[in-house]
């Protein structure tokens, strides 16, 4: 019996501080995640922004980690980036190969995940952005986001609920679909073809 080829697509899920990353990757992800949180300190408190996140008691310090079978030989690789500034320094190392990846936002912080977009874009690795519906909060349609956040055209917004399994494997079937496109127009435009 020959042994079948094995696939494994890496997607990140990036943003903010307290956005849900870890919530997400947990909840699509079909082994128990790998989670390397700690307790929020006192000593953290000056140099971590808790606003509109106050329960939060713990915090990613270098990275979540989740599987997802597609089929026999192709797995999906989720990594969920640390939210706060003093460890983007990972995110260089976490993005070599990726697919593509997740932005996850939440309206009542959106300035929060500009870092991420910045990242993304400026990298080019396509990514989505995710708005995470919290209770309790205004609804923002995608186009609102987009704008708000100066999205390039294309870049899709989509809604979800980071706590649902259903609602996290549409924002990746989504970030799959967009990162297609994208490296299918790269690979056009490097062979000399016409786009459209």
């Amino acid at each position: 019996m020959a042994d079948s080829p094995v696939l494994a697509l890496k997607i990140l899920v990036a943003g903010g501080f307290g956005v849900g990353k870890t919530t997400l990757v947990g909840s699509v992800s079909e082994i128990r995640p790998l989670r390397t949180e700690e307790l929020l300190t006192e000593a953290g408190r000056g140099v971590d922004d808790t606003g509109g996140v106050e329960q939060k008691s713990t915090t990613t310090v270098a990275m979540d980690f989740g599987r997802i079978t597609i089929r026999e030989g192709l797995s999906v690789y989720l990594f969920g980036t640390p939210g706060q500034d003093r460890f983007w320094f990972l995110w260089d190392e976490l993005a070599q190969g990726a697919l593509g990846a997740v932005v996850l936002a939440d309206t009542r912080r959106l300035t929060d995940c500009f870092p991420a977009v910045d990242f993304f874009e400026h990298r080019g690795i396509p990514f989505v952005v995710a708005v995470n519906r919290f209770a309790g909060t205004r609804d923002y349609g995608p186009d609102e986001v987009a704008r708000a956040l100066d999205l390039e055209s294309g870049t899709p917004v989509v809604l979800c609920d980071a706590r649902r399994r259903a609602s996290g494997k549409e924002v990746l079937i989504n970030l799959v679909e967009h990162a297609g496109r994208v490296h299918a127009a790269r690979l056009l435009a490097d062979a000399g073809a016409p786009l459209g």
